[in-house]
């Protein structure tokens, strides 16, 4: 007997904060059309879900982190993990988007058919191991780009010569007791400043620990403004006036800081020479090497990392690890930190579309040779699109202007009868890293595993929501780099809105 694999509409990849919004854009649109959202986790949430180290919380404001179709309508604009994750499940349960999440399904491998007009994926079962076989149409992997079974952890030397606990907070440990310990915090990006201050709300005396400097800035955790708005407006208008106070600040702030990044490096140190106490060593331990957004700003909500230094439970060196040792780290400069746990914040792997392996008519795709087109599908994979938000503003933005664009795609698709798309490379569009202006370690390691950019549009990434919300949203879908065809005719179709 042969079995027949169950076929979908569309496949989506990940039930996470894109998985959800991308499931609601579909099934509001093609209330007929059947999907499912293979999700590798045994729930949803994705990052939300697997990060639970004390004072997990959002790096950017949940008016624009939270969806474009649900308000926002909690008391605090940064907020928590455990709010975050209520608002996802939330969203997919008042939508029924929960009945078509399989759990504990991780796709493995994704093989197109232009004979057939389908996808084939195999996803492995956590729970049996058991391979699953399903068809689609159209596959839209939403699977984010971190790699949730590895974080990026360096071989330091002599770790196995510390006597206490080693903590990647990837894996945060729901037993570890750190209260009114000496702890030794490796890092200096936005997981090290979240855990900083949120370790000596229990007593913990922290040391952060980094070879170079972040820029840290302080917002308030709650939208004195959005409260206002909300006395006056509708809870959806309200959130939309905020969404658009918001997105235009944060595009401001970037625009700004490419433009004139000396202007913005003294902005930032005029404030953190208000927010530090008097004297303090700023050019050592606050003063990065690269320019304002040439990597991701910290967020320091209600200036609660500095409130921990001026208060002595937290305690900055800038300096390199030479060996761990029993009692805690010794340093290039000689110098040694006495510790009873260190946790190294040093940062994510990362992997493109969840680590499937593609492959169309037989040949399998290298993910890094071929180029992104609208930042959202790439050059010669067939009826395949993805999301990755922005480095400079909050992920919600983007993932919901992608799906909202595979909407529009599908329906021009369904209106005058295509089986397939395709982004089709031209030769003389250059190439470069799809990561061009934008330089943090974990990004660099990673580089090399993902699309190429090209140097014109539609192949060029923009890191501007305005833009993209013009193109993806209002643009047209049908240009001369997207082929479209019929199922009975493989020669391409010139097609244009």
């Amino acid at each position: 007997m042969t079995t027949v694999a169950e076929h979908v509409d569309v496949l989506i990849v990940g039930a996470g904060l894109s998985g959800i919004g991308a499931a609601y854009h579909l099934q509001r649109a093609f209330p007929r059309r059947t999907y499912a959202i293979l999700e590798g986790r045994e729930s949803l949430g994705g990052t939300w879900d697997l990060f639970r180290y004390p004072g997990i919380r959002s790096d950017s404001d949940m008016y624009t982190l939270g969806y474009r179709f649900k308000p926002w309508l909690g008391d605090t604009s940064i907020a928590d993990g455990a709010a975050i994750l209520d608002y996802l499940r939330d969203t997919a349960a008042e939508n029924g988007i929960d009945r078509h999440i399989r759990f504990r399904h991780r796709v493995r491998g994704a093989e197109w058919s232009t004979a057939d007009n389908r996808w084939t994926v195999r996803a492995e079962r956590a729970d049996t191991g058991e391979t699953v076989t399903l068809t689609a149409d159209f596959l839209l992997s939403c699977a984010g780009y971190f790699r949730y079974d590895q974080p990026y952890v360096p071989d330091f030397a002599g770790t196995e010569r510390f006597a206490g606990p080693v903590v990647h907070p990837q894996f945060w440990p729901a037993d570890l007791d750190y209260a009114n310990k000496k702890v030794v915090l490796i890092g200096s990006g936005a997981t090290a400043v979240t855990l900083g201050p949120a370790l000596t709300e229990q007593g913990a005396h922290v040391t952060m620990l980094q070879r170079s400097p972040s820029y840290i800035v302080s917002r308030p955790a709650r939208d004195n403004i959005a409260m206002k708005v909300r006395r006056y407006l509708p809870p959806r208008a309200a959130y939309a006036v905020v969404r658009a106070k918001n997105v235009a600040f944060a595009t401001t702030m970037y625009e700004l800081s490419q433009r004139y990044p000396a202007w913005m490096r003294e902005r930032i140190r005029g404030l953190q020479e208000r927010w530090l106490p008097p004297g303090y060593d700023i050019d050592t331990h606050f003063t990065p090497s690269y320019n304002p957004w040439d990597q991701r700003l910290c967020l320091a909500p209600n200036n609660d990392f500095f409130r921990a230094i001026r208060k002595g439970r937290l305690d900055i060196v800038t300096d390199r690890i030479e060996t761990f040792t029993e009692t805690g780290l010794r340093l290039v400069s000689g110098a040694t930190l006495d510790a009873d746990i260190i946790v190294t914040a040093t940062g994510l792997n990362l992997v493109a579309f969840g680590g499937i392996d593609l492959v169309v008519d037989g040949r399998p795709v290298t993910v890094s040779d071929s180029m992104a087109y609208k930042a959202m599908m790439l050059s010669d994979v067939p009826n395949f699109a993805y999301t990755f938000g922005y480095t400079n503003a909050s992920w919600t933005l983007k993932a919901d202007l992608v799906s909202e664009h595979v909407v529009r795609l599908l329906r021009h698709m369904d209106a005058r009868g295509y089986a397939r798309c395709t982004p089709v490379r031209d030769p003389s569009v250059g190439a470069e890293s799809l990561f061009l202006n934008f330089n943090p370690g974990y990004v660099q390691r990673s580089a090399s595993q993902f699309p190429i950019q090209g140097d014109r549009a539609p192949w060029r990434l923009r890191m501007n929501y305005l833009r993209d919300l013009f193109t993806l949203r209002h643009g047209s879908v049908a240009n001369a780099a997207l082929s479209f065809e019929r199922a009975d005719r493989p020669a391409p179709v010139a097609a244009r809105d």
